[in-house]
């Protein structure tokens, strides 16, 4: 099954929702910080990232992937220091800020790729001075 853009928006925008909502779990279940990790390490950056216009390349959407963590980490990180900073830290309002912030994302369109606009995962003809 394919998943069509409007889907892929949708799931990216409801990851940072459901990982707050696993926080009411209790404390040690794997099913309370799975989610919670896997967002904070890719949620943010996959809704920068992932909502392009048009279909990706296979070179453009693995960068994609490779810059989703850390542009995710570098946002967790700089979310964390100002809530620090403005003495409110705490795990709900972080992942509230996140939550909010990747469903704004993806309702955006995606951050433009240096792959899918000079077509970088693209073989270069062979030339003369490489064998052929």
């Amino acid at each position: 099954m394919r998943l069509n853009r409007p889907q892929i928006r949708a799931g990216l925008a409801a990851s940072g929702w459901l990982a707050l909502a696993a926080t009411a779990l209790p404390g040690g279940s794997p099913l309370r910080w799975i989610p919670v990790l896997a967002f904070v390490t890719l949620g943010p950056g996959l809704a920068l990232l992932l909502p392009q216009p048009g279909s990706l390349r296979p070179g453009a959407r693995l960068e994609a992937v490779a810059l989703a963590a850390p542009l995710s980490l570098s946002l967790g990180a700089l979310t964390a220091t100002s809530l620090f900073l403005a003495e409110a830290f705490s795990a709900t309002a972080f992942l509230v800020s996140l939550a909010a912030f990747a469903t704004v994302a993806a309702a955006l369109p995606g951050v433009p790729l240096p792959a899918a606009t000079k077509g970088a995962a693209e073989r270069e003809k062979p030339g003369p001075w490489r064998g052929r």
